[in-house]
């Protein structure tokens, strides 16, 4: 049996239609520890793992590990017609995933599982040389900015300094931050680091600001980076992403 509900509704509102713009399907578990996800894109260029605790939940109630597999453009359907104040109660009847909306009336919805068959990436044997603990709204501005010129981004990091920046065939964009300035938390590079990374999955990657105030980014040289966004004790969502090979 698999039951929870939930009233911060904007935990799932606000995270399974960024990770639908990446992954089109997946097998989402149900066990004690909450709700998880880790699925690969179709390219293999990008990884999401998600992780949304049975401590976020009002109520959580799973006897057996329960294995959903769902196509994310029907759940992001449905999840859009969440509101703030809607309570979000989330069941298994061996068949269909039941979304019961209580709110000013109650709206049930069930969604159909589909057979779902990808291995798992394994993701907990990247090392990193590179990690930035840095304000989320930050590291979204300096997407933007890298978007308007290139298809891709830089980033760069040493003892010191941080960086993010594109170059065009007559323009540029860098975004710096140094040790100690503002809405850097931490940096840890133990020397110079740098990577090329495709602009259109991070693009999508950094909608997840919406949920935390920080992020952790982690990479390597020509090697892939992790993003990370953490909620303690309710979410975790993080993203991995193949380097683009720098031609420089």
């Amino acid at each position: 049996m698999f039951k929870a509900t939930l009233s911060d509704v904007d935990l799932l509102r606000n995270s399974i239609p960024v990770i639908a713009e990446i992954i089109d399907e997946a097998n989402f578990v149900a066990d004690k520890n909450g709700i998880s996800m880790l699925a690969p894109d179709r390219t293999m260029v990008s990884v999401v793992d998600f992780r949304l605790l049975s401590s976020a939940f009002d109520e959580f109630k799973a006897e057996e590990k329960v294995s959903l597999g769902l196509n994310l453009a029907n759940l992001t359907s449905v999840l859009k017609r969440l509101k703030s104040g809607d309570k979000l109660t989330l069941s298994y009847d061996g068949k269909k995933l039941i979304v019961r909306v209580t709110g000013r009336s109650t709206r049930t919805f069930e969604i159909p599982l589909i057979d779902v068959k990808l291995e798992k990436p394994p993701i907990e044997q990247l090392a990193f040389n590179a990690k930035v603990h840095i304000d989320s709204s930050i590291l979204e501005e300096g997407i933007a900015d890298a978007e308007i010129i290139s298809d891709s981004v830089f980033f760069e990091a040493d003892p010191k300094t941080f960086s993010a920046s594109a170059k065009g065939d007559i323009s540029s964009a860098r975004l710096e931050m140094k040790k100690g300035d503002e809405g850097l938390i931490d940096l840890q590079a133990a020397e110079h680091v740098r990577s090329q990374y495709p602009l259109d999955y991070l693009r999508k990657m950094v909608k997840a600001s919406r949920l935390c105030p920080q992020a952790v980014l982690e990479f390597g040289k020509d090697y892939p980076m992790r993003l990370d966004f953490r909620l303690i004790d309710k979410l975790q969502m993080t993203f991995i992403l193949a380097p683009r090979v720098s031609e420089e």
